[in-house]
């Protein structure tokens, strides 16, 4: 597919998707959900593929709705509304259900969607000057579709301040809530995400998708019979299967597993 605002790079193993509507902030349209969509469903498909990070060009991450695409919904039909909606909400799922680790590379402001966006990645790496806010409310709406990422995120105590009171929140506040992983000057933004790259790479790509889905199975689950066997099932399989057994046998062999000779081939 031609992408008329993104552009996707690919080098030694890691994609980045950069949002490429600098004049208009990234903000979302249609139009872009779609490629995002696309796009990370393509990623997620590619076995070239090790990791995804997602940019943006300009001096915004995501200023969230396109102007535009907010005065359509206006005058749109609930029905319509919904549909939007849920091609948003699809948008997100996908990036946050991709089997490749994901980072989000924030070098600016990150409102609304933009914010949804940073909290559907594995990790998020923030320029200094970066600000994030859930602005909804100002305009009589809610955060509903970006709500389950932000708020896995941040917590729902957090989300309480921050979904009524609309405020934006600096780097360093997001660091502390838990929104941003690492905070840096923004000279230093691609050099922290190489490092977390270089550490991404290290691991089984087929152990990472399962440490995805290991978390959304045992976040907020009572640690009962059901949820022992469920762990233990996963180990036993994973022990079990050609990657694992790769990994182990690596190590005490005191050699580098196999998915890293591929990386380097």
């Amino acid at each position: 597919m031609m992408f008329s605002f993104l552009e996707i790079t690919q080098h030694a193993g890691v994609a980045t998707v950069w949002m490429n509507r600098p004049e208009l902030h990234n903000a979302f349209n249609a139009q872009l959900i779609h490629e995002l969509y696309t796009a990370f469903q393509q990623l997620d498909n590619d076995a070239e593929v090790r990791a995804v990070v997602l940019a943006a060009r300009g001096k915004s991450f995501s200023a969230g709705a396109d102007l535009n695409w907010m005065k359509s919904a206006v005058n749109a039909s609930q029905q319509d509304n919904h549909n939007d909606a849920l091609a948003l909400s699809n948008m997100l799922h996908t990036l946050a259900t991709l089997r490749k680790p994901t980072i989000a590379r924030v070098q600016g402001a990150a409102i609304g969607g933009g914010m949804g966006l940073v909290s559907a990645c594995d990790i998020c790496v923030a320029a200094d000057t970066a600000k994030f806010a859930t602005s909804e409310v100002k305009l009589g709406l809610i955060p509903s579709v970006i709500s389950p990422y932000v708020i896995r995120a941040i917590g729902p105590r957090q989300a309480h301040r921050y979904f009524l009171t609309a405020e934006m929140i600096p780097a360093t506040t997001a660091l502390a809530i838990g929104l941003a992983h690492e905070v840096v000057p923004a000279d230093q933004l691609d050099d922290k995400i190489n490092t977390l790259l270089a550490a991404l790479q290290a691991g089984g790509p087929e152990a990472q998708a399962a440490s995805k889905v290991l978390i959304q199975s045992v976040s907020y689950r009572p640690i009962d019979q059901s949820l022992l066997e469920l762990c233990a099932r996963n180990i036993a399989e994973l022990r079990t299967g050609s990657e694992a057994q790769e990994g182990m046998a690596a190590f005490l062999a005191r050699r580098a597993p196999q998915w890293l000779h591929s990386k380097e081939s």
